[in-house]
């Protein structure tokens, strides 16, 4: 009994991870994958206005095509609470399985693990969905992530993209982002973001460079904290 009750003290008092509003340094996954593909990005993502304005994120990533199927990618990830220091608050290993089209849709499974340096470990799988043609690309993730901690329930979500080729390397487009509860309790009053982004190519400077800036706005739940957030994305492709 003794044991137990220090244990429920020690799970009380341990520091939790903060909890990340949807799509802050995030991205909606393609469902296709390129072999010998090595690639590094970088994801920041900044809200503003409201409580919660000042706080960021910055995710560090390096992937690999494995095989025009797998793809593997090693995940760290920086954290800023608003008015306090950043701090380094996870660490993931993620896999990308593309399973081909169905009906011209491209399907994959991805998978997550992630170790949590402030709070408990968590698993994630997305299924992810993508239709392509030469002048648009629609993305939807559909998202289940569930905490190593007793008593936490599979939390659902989205993440979904749409993106027209304007001409040259630019793509322009909308994002959005949300939570859907969980499965006792689906699509409840929670965090909603959308807005626009610009995708950018740029080339000529050795590694092939990609570039997206957006901003999404806040809509239901996440208005009690923030007007919405910026984005900005780096991808090198060597």
């Amino acid at each position: 009994m003794t044991a137990a009750i220090t244990a429920a003290i020690i799970a009380i008092a341990a520091p939790t991870a903060a909890h990340a509003a949807p799509g802050l340094a995030d991205e909606v996954y393609a469902a296709t994958v390129q072999a010998g593909e090595p690639e590094v990005e970088l994801r920041y993502g900044r809200l503003g206005g409201g409580p919660d304005h000042g706080e960021d994120a910055l995710k560090v990533e390096a992937g690999y095509g494995v095989t025009d199927r797998l793809r593997l990618a090693g995940v760290f990830e920086f954290e800023r609470e608003a008015g306090l220091s950043r701090k380094a608050e996870a660490a993931s290993l993620e896999a990308i399985y593309a399973l081909g089209k169905a009906g011209g849709i491209d399907v994959a499974l991805y998978g997550e693990y992630e170790i949590g340096f402030h709070g408990p470990d968590k698993v994630e799988t997305k299924l992810l969905l993508q239709r392509r043609t030469d002048k648009f690309d629609l993305r939807l993730n559909l998202i289940a992530e569930k905490p190593l901690a007793s008593g936490s329930k599979v939390e659902l979500g989205y993440a979904a993209g749409a993106y027209a080729a304007v001409g040259g390397d630019i793509q322009l487009g909308v994002e959005a982002y949300g939570e859907l509860g969980n499965f006792s309790r689906f699509a409840p009053h929670a965090e909603h973001f959308i807005g626009p982004v610009a995708k950018f190519e740029i080339e000529g400077l050795g590694p092939e460079l990609g570039l997206q800036l957006g901003y999404l706005f806040a809509l239901d739940k996440a208005r009690d904290d923030t007007d919405g957030q910026l984005q900005v994305r780096l991808e090198m492709e060597f």
